[in-house]
């Protein structure tokens, strides 16, 4: 079908399959991803306005490395009433049948069946245009929630062998008890070629009830956009399916956006990252060419080849190893522009130039960042079910108002609720400066250990000298009338805080799992001023 602006699309309630040969080409550089190009898109929309699509509950397969969905340059835009899923999914799930400790081996059923080889006595799978080795798993009770104290499980057996279809018996896994039986071992690489859902650089953009079952990345990136809100959307298991996996990362993650990211009522369970990720980059300085103008450069290798920012835009510079903001005042772009290609669109490197004249101190020598502030969102994340996740539950990165509320966190393999700002590895922006989390309920959180996972809830922006540092990083954090019910010790960590109130919560001990975390705090408060605990 032809879409254009102006206009309420009605799909007939069906089941719709989506093949390669039907697919367009593009080159698109997107946030958190791999950046391989071109990539295949199913519906591709485009300098659209006004469009309602509505599903009206259907299902939309796709078969291979597709991306399904794009929004470009769209303004006021609804999707909703249809799910997405995959016919043959990059991610496949062992259900361990027999274990022999005795011969460090177990005997696993494929699932879903079909569609792999063994070469060499090694594992692979296949879809319609990829062969891929996983190497790595998660590791699931037949209850669905990730296995106790196993984070990131290592797949490298010596032998697989065949001994009935989608039967294998696999040795020399490691040592044992590695896996149990009865347990599904997902297995995985770390590849995220493409999101379900990708809006980069829109407008007004609107989700409701849109489930994504699978996806070989994310179940939504959005990107330089300004208001998003999703209604219902959900990331998770099929009921029928078997499966219990289901995004290759995050569920939803949002990188340079601006106005108000809402998502209420929504279901985020079984993916191998976190519900939510809030961020903006921090453009590492690399060049001082005058007074006014410096060369900057993305710096993680799946975030680059997009606009960074335009003229006119707040921002501001921050020393990568203390993260306090240099200077006290922001500066405003008078001009930018790429330095390693032509524009912005495949480009790591470019030349910012600025009204006002910048400290001494940024320059190449001295390590730090410039973070964007007029592409910074307000965030609303409330009436939200997240449970059974690798790595994290929700993740905040933003100085504009975040209000977390009325959400269950159930069973986050790591921490619920991180607050970060990392200017060394990830190069994600940035400090929070007035954060709500209130009327949550933590079930179990932390049964394994991830990175920046000292508590249920984790204040942790990566901080390499933190006794050089004078200022305060985040500010203005308000945690109350919350549950936690808990098998461990710790409850909150925070570092490099100003200003954090912690009232009125109720934290109910379980015997669920044994305690084994190394953080034996409740509390444990690294350079906080004007903290509260009461």
């Amino acid at each position: 079908m032809t879409i254009t602006s102006g206009k309420h699309f009605v799909m007939k309630k069906d089941t719709y399959h989506f093949q390669l040969s039907q697919t367009t080409e593009k080159e698109l550089y997107i946030s958190n991803h791999d950046q391989d190009n071109p990539k295949k898109v199913a519906i591709y929309l485009e300098n659209l306005s006004n469009v309602v699509i509505d599903g009206k509950g259907s299902e939309w397969v796709f078969h291979g490395t597709i991306l399904p969905i794009v929004l470009k340059n769209c303004t006021n835009i609804t999707l909703k009433n249809f799910s997405i899923d995959f016919a043959i999914p990059h991610s496949r799930q062992l259900h361990i049948i027999e274990i022999d400790s005795t011969q460090n081996s177990v005997v696993a059923r494929l699932y879903p069946e079909g569609n792999y080889e063994l070469v060499d006595n090694q594992l692979f799978f296949i879809g319609e245009d990829y062969r891929e080795k996983p190497f790595v798993g998660m590791v699931f009770r037949a209850d669905k929630r990730l296995a106790y104290r196993r984070a990131d499980v290592a797949f490298e057996p010596t032998k697989v062998a065949e001994i009935a279809p989608n039967v294998f018996k696999i040795e020399g896994l490691g040592r044992q008890p590695y896996l149990e039986k009865d347990e599904r071992f997902a297995l995985r690489t770390y590849l995220r070629p493409t999101p379900a859902i990708f809006v980069s650089e829109c407008k007004n953009i609107k989700l409701e009830n849109v489930v994504v079952h699978n996806a070989q990345g994310m179940g939504l990136l959005a990107q330089l956009t300004e208001n998003i809100a999703l209604n219902r959307f959900q990331v998770a298991l099929k009921a029928d399916s078997g499966r219990y996996f289901t995004t290759q990362a995050d569920a939803t993650h949002f990188s340079a956006c601006k106005g108000l990211i809402s998502s209420k009522n929504g279901l985020y369970e079984g993916m191998a990252d976190d519900a939510i990720n809030i961020h903006g980059t921090y453009l590492k300085v690399i060049a001082r060419k005058n007074t006014h103008t410096i060369q900057a450069q993305y710096m993680h290798p799946q975030t680059f080849g997009f606009k960074w920012g335009t003229a006119g835009d707040e921002v501001q510079f921050v020393a990568a190893k203390t993260m306090e903001v240099i200077g006290n005042k922001t500066y405003s772009i008078q001009h930018i522009k790429a330095v390693d290609k032509p524009t912005e669109v495949g480009a790591k490197i470019f030349e910012l130039t600025f009204k006002e004249a910048l400290p001494e101190e940024i320059n190449e020598h001295t390590p730090c960042g410039v973070e964007n502030l007029s592409w910074t969102p307000r965030v609303i994340f409330k009436n939200n079910i997240v449970r059974n996740n690798r790595a994290r539950g929700a993740l905040f990165s933003t100085p504009k108002k975040v209000v977390c509320s009325n959400n269950l966190f159930d069973h986050t393999h790591g921490t619920a609720i991180l607050l970060c700002g990392d200017c060394n590895g990830w190069y994600e922006t940035g400090a929070c400066r007035d954060v709500t989390i209130k009327k949550n309920r933590f079930i179990n959180a932390l049964t394994a250990n991830y990175q920046f996972t000292n508590a249920i809830i984790s204040i942790y922006p990566e901080i390499t000298d933190l006794k050089a540092q004078e200022k305060y990083f985040h500010s203005n954090i308000l945690i109350e009338n919350n549950i936690f019910e808990t098998f461990d010790e710790p409850i909150l960590y925070a570092k490099s805080v100003e200003n954090l109130i912690y009232r009125n919560n109720t934290i109910i001990k379980n015997k669920e799992f044994k305690p084994f975390h190394w953080n034996k705090d409740h509390f444990k408060l690294e350079r906080v001023k004007n903290g509260l605990i009461k």
